[in-house]
């Protein structure tokens, strides 16, 4: 069974099992989570965090705030920010946990967004994946969750949400730490060879792992170190969805009908509403 390696750290709580970084030094903490431990029926089994799956709204909820709880979140649920994910390249802001910021960003976030740039202590911030690429950037005290399809790697979402983490911040991008979470890796991701080739000229080969199959991977690597990241900052975990049903939900191999997991990020505030378990 493929592992987190460093420096992801794995956990499990209360059945919820979380990839990522507790308690780290910059303030942030972030975790990929696994399909089980929720209480979502089949073909959502069972830890589904998608609420535009066809999945039981209610059981949805219950598996949000399980995770939640397996981060040390659970007090700060109700600032939770989730959006509409629609495949481009628009990046939601958050710089207050005020009320009326944390309305206007599930406002604009509903609206249709694919990256959350957070700056603020106590919002915890989700988006949910099958088989896409799931990236989290980290600053001091800020950190970005992003979901990055073909088309929003095109775009190079994550390295624009790396450039604007660091403007808001005033940093630069070679201070920035990167996550790639599980995800359909190249080897299982067949492609026509008009995409192939629309990526292989605008990324470099390296995202080619073959005549037909495409390393979205790579391609955000490239992209995040042409926006000044540096490499030994980019950290992969590894794992491709569709050859761990087991524990991850793959729409490709699951021909489109299956939940969602998670990539999940927060700061606790100035003193820890919890330490989760």
């Amino acid at each position: 069974m493929a592992k987190a390696q460093a420096p992801f750290e794995t956990k499990t709580c209360n059945g919820v099992t979380l990839n990522g970084g507790f308690h780290r030094a910059d303030g942030v903490t972030f975790a990929f989570t696994e399909r089980n431990g929720g209480v979502s029926a089949a073909p959502f089994a069972s830890l589904n965090l998608g609420d535009a799956v066809g999945d039981d709204p209610g059981c949805v909820t219950e598996n949000r705030h399980r995770v939640l709880c397996a981060m040390g979140a659970q007090a700060a649920e109700k600032n939770l920010v989730v959006p509409k994910q629609v495949h481009g390249d628009h990046l939601v802001e958050i710089t207050s946990n005020a009320p009326e910021a944390i309305c206007a960003a599930r406002v604009e976030a509903r609206a249709g967004a694919d990256g959350i740039l957070c700056t603020a202590a106590d919002v915890p911030v989700l988006l949910c994946f099958a088989d896409c690429v799931p990236v989290v950037l980290c600053v001091q005290d800020g950190f970005a969750v992003v979901h990055s399809g073909w088309k929003g790697t095109f775009a190079s979402i994550a390295a624009k949400a790396a450039v604007r983490l660091c403007e808001l911040k005033g940093y630069t991008t070679s201070q920035v730490e990167a996550f790639i979470g599980p995800h359909i890796a190249g080897c299982d991701y067949e492609v026509s060879e008009e995409l192939l080739n629309r990526f292989e000229t605008s990324f470099g080969s390296m995202v080619k792992v073959d005549d037909r199959h495409l390393s979205l991977a790579a391609a955000i690597e490239q992209s995040l170190t042409s926006a000044g990241v540096m490499p030994c900052n980019i950290h992969n975990i590894g794992i491709s969805t569709p050859a761990h049903t087991d524990r991850f939900f793959s729409y490709r191999k699951e021909r489109g009908l299956c939940g969602r997991h998670g990539a999940v990020a927060w700061m606790a505030p100035a003193a820890p509403l919890s330490q989760g378990c």
